[in-house]
């Protein structure tokens, strides 16, 4: 049965690819997972008020806020410790008036076996012919910050690189630019994350050979060659911000955001041409060390077992602690089980690098 598993995992991930046309409506969706605990915790609604190394991510404009070199490192494990998501950034301020970061993204699924050949010609089972094999997506983003002239305007890109593996049976390289923007004003911040601004591009390498051992694992499945391109269209993200301050000791910060697709998904609000969902983050900070986080987003449209539609969400809870520039989080999303996906514990580390001086 374990062996069926694995065998299913695989030929639905080699399907991504097969059913792959020139646009499609998800792809590169590891890219919209997130990063950063501290962000999990608010629902993913940081686009306005994100200003340190994990801006890279969330909005490049946000870089010009750093005042010093940053490290961040994040690990979490999906769909029951199947599939492990790692992440690794480092930004530095050029001067006071412009910033840049690298980022790696890495999700992966490793040893999954392979059993398309565990029955051989004559008809006979042999474990031998078992073999394992690794699926992997990984994102290099190159990030650039700069302050306008105009008071409050912030303005960043980002230039990435896509790679994604499937074993010895298909490999993709992919480009793409990412552009941010943040504007500040009083005490309220703006921001807006476009992604993929010019569609990203996945040009896929596919093994006949291999591909051929598998044409025949499931009936009426993976027949044909499949794609070797695949589009990226944009997505939009735009938030709103405030952050009060009580008696210097007591922070409340406060963003909502709204995330657009161009295409018809399941999202709250969803048209043939655009589809939006709204997220709600909160942050209470003590001291600037102690931080409770809450958020709730992902508003899906779901169809139940019976044929009634309901309306499903993710909450997520949070909490950090920073000290002397080294900050550890920790967010729990899926609270409640209020939306399909599965509950998931995230921990991030971020350092500022000058205590180290």
């Amino acid at each position: 049965m374990k062996n069926n598993l694995f065998l299913s995992l695989f030929i639905c991930l080699f399907t991504v690819i097969a059913s792959a046309q020139t646009v499609r409506k998800y792809s590169n969706e590891f890219l919209n997972i997130g990063v950063d605990a501290g962000a999990f915790g608010m629902a993913n609604a940081v686009v306005a008020s994100t200003g340190d190394v994990n801006s890279g991510y969330w909005n490049p404009a946000g870089l010009v806020n750093l005042e010093d070199k940053e490290l961040a490192l994040m690990h979490a494990s999906y769909f029951a410790n199947i599939a492990n998501y790692d992440y690794a950034a480092f930004a530095m301020p050029l001067d006071d008036q412009s910033a840049v970061a690298l980022s790696v993204i890495r999700f992966g699924v490793d040893d999954i076996l392979n059993t398309t050949q565990l029955i051989d010609d004559q008809g006979q089972i042999n474990y031998d012919r078992i073999s394992l094999f690794s699926t992997a997506d990984y994102a290099f983003t190159f990030s650039y910050a700069k302050r306008l002239p105009l008071d409050g305007l912030n303005v960043g890109v980002n230039a990435k690189v896509v790679r994604r593996i499937i074993g010895d049976f298909a490999s993709s390289w992919g480009f793409g630019l990412d552009a941010g923007l943040q504007f500040k004003r009083g005490n309220w911040n703006f921001g807006l994350m476009a992604r993929d601004i010019t569609t990203t591009y996945n040009a896929w390498s596919i093994d006949e050979a291999k591909f051929a051992e598998i044409q025949g694992a499931v009936e009426g499945q993976n027949q044909d060659l499949p794609e070797t391109t695949e589009i990226t269209i944009p997505k939009l993200q735009i938030g709103m911000s405030r952050k009060f301050v009580y008696h210097y000791d007591y922070s409340f910060l406060a963003e909502v955001d709204m995330n657009i697709r161009f295409a018809q998904t399941n999202d709250i609000i969803s048209s043939s041409s655009v589809s939006i969902t709204p997220s709600l983050g909160l942050q209470f900070g003590y001291i600037d060390m102690i931080y409770l986080r809450g958020g709730v987003g992902n508003f899906q449209n779901i169809q139940q077992l019976d044929g009634e539609d309901s309306v499903g969400f993710q909450p997520n809870i949070g909490v950090g602690f920073n000290y002397k520039g080294i900050q550890v989080d920790y967010a729990l999303t899926d609270i409640g089980d209020q939306s399909p996906a599965l509950y998931s514990n995230v921990f991030s580390l971020k350092m500022d690098l000058s205590i180290f001086r």
